[in-house]
């Protein structure tokens, strides 16, 4: 048994630390809201705690899965953060999708008091949080990597070492961008096709067994002409992710034309009231431009 911390229990944190107890480790509990951190200690026998710094004092490897950059640098180094319970040889795994520039940073600050930083981002959605079937990315001292790979194994099956840090982040961001561009492309298609008199569901087929097949496609489809628009991962994250992309890819002197184009589809689909509906929802803009909807006949 491991002396884990665990920050924001949200839509995945929530499910993430809940299989670090299942698999028997001690996890202290915090987030911003913190009937999360009473329910799941109630639940599933970890210990609330009042603040990251707690966490941190009570823990010798923390991880966190937080909304964006501003709250993963805040819960870290902010007053009553991690840095200020966290000991010497205490190691920080940070699983939320943040600026990779800004991460960098917060490891630099953490190890000026003997603290080990990893990024380490995942991907999978609410289905592999709760199932345990996550894939994690992760950035930073190879050495330290495997120390606490043993630790990520209850929360996902595929586990990759990108790198130095950042590199975790860089390469979700890469898998995010490349995900984002395949919705905005299958919106324009499948309305396309529905609006020129092609049935969904034979388009769908019709992908299926072709070259433009996609795993993504082929899981989000079905809830489209479900109309099922329950978040997985929401409209109003991607977008954020997106904004992270671009940013790095002025950083990197990568221009990144059709990632624009996208960055302006969710925007316009947060603006139509979208922003907490799954990604997939994005495909509404487009259907109510051209006054169709696509759905199961």
């Amino acid at each position: 048994m491991a002396k884990l911390g665990f920050l924001g229990l949200g839509m995945m944190g929530y499910p993430m630390a809940r299989n670090l107890l299942r698999a028997g480790h001690e996890v202290a509990l915090w987030s911003h809201t913190a009937e999360k951190a009473a329910k799941l200690a109630e639940e599933a026998g970890g210990r609330a705690m009042a603040s990251p710094k707690q966490v941190a004092e009570a823990a010798d490897v923390v991880f966190l899965c937080v909304g964006d950059t501003e709250m993963a640098t805040e819960t870290i180094l902010g007053p009553d953060g991690i840095i200020e319970g966290a000991r010497a040889g205490t190691v920080v795994a940070d699983a939320s999708t943040i600026s990779p520039k800004q991460s960098r940073k917060i490891g630099k600050a953490l190890k000026a008091r003997g603290v080990d930083f990893l990024d380490a981002p995942c991907t999978g959605s609410t289905p592999g949080a709760q199932g345990g079937t996550l894939t994690f990315m992760v950035g930073g001292d190879p050495v330290v990597f495997e120390k606490v790979k043993p630790f990520f194994e209850p929360m996902g099956k595929r586990i990759y070492y990108c790198g130095k840090a950042g590199l975790g982040l860089q390469a979700k961001l890469t898998q995010n961008l490349i995900l984002c561009n395949i919705m905005a492309a299958f919106n324009e298609g499948l309305v396309l096709a529905v609006k020129g008199g092609v049935d969904p569901q034979l388009m769908l087929e019709i992908l299926d067994n072709s070259a433009a097949k996609s795993g993504l496609i082929s899981y989000k489809a079905p809830f489209v002409l479900r109309r099922d628009f329950r978040a997985n991962f929401s409209t109003k994250w991607m977008h954020k992710d997106i904004g992270l992309m671009l940013e790095s890819g002025k950083d990197l002197g990568v221009p990144l034309l059709l990632t624009g184009l996208t960055q302006q589809l969710f925007q316009a689909a947060i603006s139509a009231g979208h922003g907490d509906d799954d990604f997939c929802s994005t495909i509404n803009v487009l259907e109510q431009l051209v006054g169709i909807t696509t759905k199961f006949q």
